[in-house]
């Protein structure tokens, strides 16, 4: 079973972004951000300087680096085995989180409109999200693996405190496999601290509840990590059936590894058991050897790429295209800042074209509940590439469209 989706095709993909072509200018957070104490951060323009070369789109398929997880997920419940499609079901939960250690710079705030896809073959996976909503900033995606579909939509609520920032995410995650078992979670909080002084870092904390629509489910608990705190980022979780029992234990740490134990040894020892040795889950990838200062892991460093003959098969709302991502991602920041204040002045438009009924290319929000499911067509558009109806949102300021 560990050979799970390792039949893949290989896909050569870069191993580093291109070297800066300008020397990066360094600029005090706190200067920014002292004003907005108390303030929704998400309405609060910043520099280039603190982003990171990726769109919000292209962050949420980060969650799906662990995508071989759900392979095995979906082979184990195949075989009968529903215990072991949980435990899978919350490796991938928890191992999203992984990729946020060390990194310090935001994502850049999707464009009204702005898509981003991904094609790879080599992990059996076609993903698909866009910016379905201005206010509140709402992003939904769509993934589909082998023998299983993923999908969901995101809005950060944040509450900045002075020297840390806390990020309570919103919305619901399902995952449902070919034969009609259907998993769903909502994330953590995230805080960002010592925005002032000391080095920055990230912690996630709360409860995870996994809940599924046979027989087991699953919670996973995020302890937060304190000043005194030698060992963080731990993470503890219990499998149980429909009954309430625990049938499985899980532990570990969000950003290295995470292991299960099937008994439940809150009320055993380990003596009682057979069974009880700790049975590694999943462990994170290895760093690149060249992670910049964004620290961005090998994964998230193809995000952006744009291999050959991919750019002629994008819709022109695809996060590759935009401009100031791509000129911070070459390096050429003052081309950059330009660039992202040109894109802002023309985003302060979409909650006026929202309120004139504008509606998004690929997902639909669903009667009844604020949760947005994909529509279908995208794949088959682009292999006719028809973009037609596509607006070119990273263009000039179309004269029709400018609102007082």
């Amino acid at each position: 079973m560990q050979m799970v989706g390792f039949n893949y095709p290989y896909v050569q993909r870069r191993k580093s972004l291109p070297e800066p072509k300008e020397k990066e200018k360094g600029v005090s957070l706190w200067s920014m951000i002292k004003d907005n104490i108390g303030k929704d951060l998400t309405k609060v323009c910043l520099p280039v300087y603190f982003n990171e070369p990726l769109s919000s789109l292209q962050k949420c398929f980060e969650d799906l680096e662990y995508s071989y997880l759900l392979d095995r997920a979906y082979e184990w419940g195949k075989r009968g085995n529903s215990l072991m499609r949980i435990l899978n079901v919350a490796a991938f939960a928890m191992s999203g989180y992984a990729s946020t250690d060390g990194r310090n710079c935001k994502p850049f705030n999707p464009l009204l409109g702005e898509t981003y896809e991904a094609d790879y073959p080599d992990k059996g996976v076609r993903f698909i999200s866009e910016k379905v909503s201005h206010h509140p900033m709402i992003v939904a995606c769509h993934c589909e693996g082998r023998g299983w579909k993923f999908w969901g939509d995101s809005n950060l609520k944040s509450k900045f405190w002075g020297r840390s920032i806390q990020l309570d995410p919103v919305g619901v995650l399902t995952l449902e496999f070919d034969d009609g078992e259907v998993f769903q979670w909502s994330k953590v909080t995230t805080s960002i601290y010592n925005l002032i002084l000391g080095k920055l870092y990230c912690d996630h904390y709360g409860t995870m509840r996994i809940q599924g629509n046979q027989e087991y489910s699953c919670k996973l608990k995020f302890k937060e990590q304190s000043i005194i705190d030698r060992n963080p980022h731990q993470v503890q979780g219990l499998v149980q059936n429909r009954t309430g029992n625990t049938v499985s234990t899980l532990f570990g740490k969000w950003d290295e590894s995470l292991f299960y134990i099937n008994s439940d040894v809150a009320s055993k020892s380990k003596g009682d058991d057979p069974s009880s040795e700790p049975v590694l889950l999943w462990e994170r990838s290895k760093p690149p050897k060249d992670p910049t200062r964004y620290n961005l892991t090998r994964f998230a460093i193809n995000l952006n790429e744009l291999t050959p003959g991919l750019k002629e098969k994008l819709p022109p709302t695809d996060s590759r295209l935009r401009p100031d991502q791509r000129h911070l991602e070459n390096g050429e920041y003052d081309l950059a800042n330009a660039e992202k204040l040109r894109l802002e002045q023309r985003q302060r438009q979409a909650r006026k074209l929202q309120e004139r009924g504008w509606q998004p290319q690929w997902f639909h929000k669903e009667k009844g509940n604020d949760t947005y499911q994909y529509i279908g067509g995208y794949w088959e558009t682009r292999e006719q590439s028809k973009w037609d109806s596509c607006p070119d949102i990273f263009g000039q300021i179309n004269s029709e469209i400018v609102l007082d």
